[in-house]
């Protein structure tokens, strides 16, 4: 799905988490200010922006301040969506195109918007062959997670995808055990070759894929 280069008025979902483009998210949402976000933008067939939170939590609290969030976030396109009760949705979404911040506000009711401009999408680049050994862990590691039936969303990677530095990156960036802070600076860098390398440099010290 294709968006404009600017979005105007864009929801806000800020989370405690990092939604990589391509990426597959499983949220529960019952909060007024998000339940009506959610049926908006499905209705609408339009993302929201996912954001991971620097400060608060994900649910509002009385007397709480407001959240703060990362000023680059990522597109969030609705691919299923179930009210299993009332006042509960639970949807599945698809990271699309990243976003800078370039305005926010916060309405009365407590929902974040934002306009924002678009981040362009990585362009591929073959992985060298002295990181090749990273795509191929990967594939061993989605391939058991799909065996356990844990990459819900997630199709078998094509051979194309495990030759792409952005896409092995993006997906080892969300198995990784690293810091919030870490993931975000990895989902905001513009270099997908570069990026890879940082995530061989993690996969080295901690040893998770050799």
């Amino acid at each position: 799905m294709a968006f404009p280069l600017t979005l105007s008025s864009l929801p806000l979902f800020p989370l405690q988490t990092v939604l990589f483009p391509g990426g597959v998210l499983a949220l529960r949402v019952f909060e007024v200010r998000y339940l009506d976000m959610v049926r908006k933008c499905q209705l609408a067939g339009a993302p929201f922006g996912v954001v991971t939170l620097t400060s608060g939590q994900e649910v509002r609290q009385a007397g709480a301040a407001p959240e703060q969030f990362a000023s680059t976030g990522t597109l969030a396109g609705i691919e299923q969506l179930q009210a299993p009760q009332p006042g509960l949705l639970t949807l599945q979404v698809r990271g699309a195109e990243r976003f800078h911040i370039r305005q926010q506000s916060r309405l009365a009711h407590g929902l974040w918007i934002a306009d924002v401009e678009q981040i362009d999408a990585d362009l591929p680049v073959a992985i060298p062959a002295s990181l090749r050994a990273i795509a191929l862990a990967l594939a061993q590691v989605l391939a058991r997670l799909h065996d356990q039936g844990r990459t819900p969303g997630q199709n078998a990677p094509t051979p194309e995808q495990l030759g792409d530095c952005g896409w092995v990156a993006n997906r080892w960036c969300e198995l990784l055990p690293a810091p919030l802070t870490l993931k975000q600076q990895l989902m905001a860098l513009q270099n997908p070759l570069q990026r890879l390398e940082l995530v061989g440099d993690v996969l080295d010290r901690t040893g998770i894929a050799t």
